[in-house]
């Protein structure tokens, strides 16, 4: 008697595009890395990745410091990249000294990652940079491709883009020139926490409301806020998500200042 075929569940269709992805990725661009924010986008990537490569993932993961991350964040960075095996690579951002003055405070305080990046890529001769954004979380990354190129300097032309159709990518680049790559572009924030669920991924604690607040997004203390919460488990979470109005980003400082600087910070080579 013939099996009947099982039927793929939504998670497990966007599973399986993430890790042809990142198969995709490895195969065609050498050297390459995957940026970790310690933040949840991340940490299901890089679950993704140890799924992709047999529990191994076989290429550095870098943390472009700004020295100014939750205690957390850095507890968890330093128990988990020893758990899980990583190659890790850490450099710190320049002062914000260094940093364009005409953009709005906050975006300024942010753009450190851009200029601690491009040394990075720099440093070690980076073609491909696997990074965790989502289109879903801000219209300017709404733009992007799941294999982005940036132009020397790490620029990003956003009315210029390939087309990609059926998963089919374009990983050639011209001297001088990097990739990025985006797994996890077409998955929403929803679709993170039912995976974070599914797959009991470990998470910083702050995602879970104490007193009241809890942070949705991950950033730099300084410019990150929490949000009116009482969500202090994955079931919490889902359900909240499922009805809410507030934006995910809406803790994050730079997202509430003039409106053209985060596709500024992203032209010019951002996360």
């Amino acid at each position: 008697m013939s099996q009947v075929p099982t039927t793929q569940s939504d998670l497990d269709q966007l599973e399986a595009q993430s890790i042809f992805i990142l198969r995709e990725a490895y195969s065609r661009l050498k050297p390459i890395t995957m940026l970790w924010s310690l933040g949840k986008d991340s940490n299901v990537m890089l679950w993704l990745a140890k799924k992709a490569f047999l529990g191994h993932v076989p290429f550095p993961v870098t943390h472009v410091d700004t020295g100014k991350k939750f205690a957390e964040m850095y507890d968890f960075r330093d128990r988990y990249a020893k758990e899980w095996n990583l190659n890790l690579i850490v450099r710190d951002c320049p002062p914000v000294e260094e940093i364009d003055p005409s953009l709005p405070p906050a975006a300024r305080s942010a753009a450190r990652k851009t200029i601690g990046l491009k040394r990075v890529i720099d440093e070690f001769g980076f073609k491909g940079v696997i990074a965790g954004i989502r289109r879903d979380e801000q219209a300017t990354r709404a733009k992007e491709r799941v294999f982005s190129p940036r132009a020397d300097g790490g620029a990003w032309d956003f009315r210029d883009q390939p087309a990609e159709f059926w998963d089919h990518f374009n990983a050639g680049l011209p001297d001088g020139a990097h990739m990025r790559i985006h797994p996890l572009l077409a998955w929403t924030e929803l679709d993170i926490w039912r995976y974070v669920q599914r797959e009991s991924i470990p998470l910083v604690p702050l995602y879970f409301a104490k007193n009241g607040k809890r942070y949705r997004s991950l950033g730099d203390q300084d410019i990150t806020s929490p949000v009116v919460s009482d969500a202090s488990s994955l079931d919490e979470i889902i359900a909240e998500l499922r009805s809410t109005k507030t934006s995910e980003r809406a803790g994050r400082a730079m997202d509430h200042e003039r409106e053209d600087a985060f596709e500024r910070l992203r032209a010019s080579g951002y996360m």
